[in-house]
């Protein structure tokens, strides 16, 4: 409680860390609070081995090497992390914010960015009724690491852009690896789905999973049906990768004493990412307004625009922001 932050960003993920970042450019006091035990939201705990590609200056990042260079970024300046630090509320104003944490700790900032992505988050299950017995063993949500499946027989279910680069990233490990959606045609990127038809990687489609069972030799047996036809398929793989989404939830904001209006669970802000409520901001996958991409790229934009118009309102008197070579070396960097 003795120290008044400038900037509080809530939310840990890429674009929360490259607000703190730019926030320590504009020589703000700023903590950043993150709810999960480490930085990097979903990317790190879900898509660690995933090639990120829409990032600037890189053809392709694995998740955990961009959060690990965002980290080795933020440490130039002196910003106050806070992991497993849910923000369970809100309350005051512009300038005299209170912020609490799950903890029960409690912090004064000045202005607040939300950066929360979609709030919390869990996968959407595989809806077969034995598919819980199977979690963590054959069954899984997520790839952490994609050397648990060298040498395997995989099926990533799903259509999207996710699902079909696990399928890209399984193919040089593993032994043979299957894609299946329930539709003709995949929902990714049309690059994505080129270099898909391109690869080893065998398509089933329209199928959906009906069945799970533990087959004689130990691997897990797959019951593939078609949509909207009587056909079925049989396939035993050494794993299932389940990608159909993520159940996003922020009702602990809506319980806050402040809460920015929300439009379909989304925060509405303007050009300047700028809630409602004065010296809230919100940026990245939890904010909506006309033309808004869901891309990290989107969020890295985003990032300073926030930074810098809080700043301006908090400190009206301080010249616009520099170009950031101009603003490293007037610190000395």
């Amino acid at each position: 409680m003795s120290t008044t932050y400038d900037l509080t960003i809530i939310g840990g993920g890429p674009v929360g860390m490259f607000a703190a970042f730019y926030a320590g450019m504009r020589n703000a006091r700023v903590q950043l609070l993150e709810s999960l035990p480490e930085l990097g939201g979903q990317v790190q705990a879900l898509y660690p081995e995933k090639l990120i590609h829409d990032v600037a200056g890189y053809p392709g990042i694995k998740g955990r090497e961009l959060v690990a260079q965002l980290a080795r970024q933020m440490k130039q300046f002196p910003i106050d992390v806070r992991l497993n630090a849910a923000v369970t509320d809100v309350a005051g104003q512009i300038g005299d914010f209170m912020v609490t944490t799950a903890d029960g700790q409690t912090s004064k900032t000045k202005a607040i960015i939300i950066a929360t992505g979609n709030g919390a988050f869990e996968p959407r299950r595989l809806a077969v009724d034995n598919a819980a017995d199977f979690e963590g063993r054959q069954l899984f949500y997520h790839i952490p690491k994609v050397e648990q499946f060298k040498d395997q027989t995989v099926l990533v279910a799903g259509g999207g852009d996710s699902a079909i680069d696990m399928a890209l990233l399984l193919e040089p490990v593993a032994k043979q690896v299957y894609i299946m959606h329930r539709r003709d045609q995949f929902r990714g990127m049309e690059h994505s789905v080129d270099l898909l038809k391109a690869s080893s990687v065998i398509i089933k489609t329209p199928f959906l999973i009906k069945k799970l069972a533990e087959t004689p030799t130990g691997q897990l047996g797959l019951t593939m049906r078609e949509v909207r036809g009587e056909a079925e398929e049989q396939l035993a793989v050494d794993a299932l990768v389940v990608n159909y989404g993520f159940i996003a939830d922020n009702k602990v904001i809506r319980n806050w004493h402040v809460v920015p209006t929300l439009t379909h669970r989304l925060f509405a802000v303007d050009t300047e990412m700028k809630t409602d409520v004065p010296g809230i901001a919100a940026i990245g996958d939890t904010v909506t307004y006309p033309g808004k991409l869901g891309l990290i790229a989107s969020g890295f934009g985003e990032a300073p625009n926030a930074v810098n118009q809080l700043m301006m309102t908090l400190y009206p008197e301080r010249r616009s922001p520099l170009h950031s070579t101009t603003l490293f070396e007037k610190q000395g960097r």
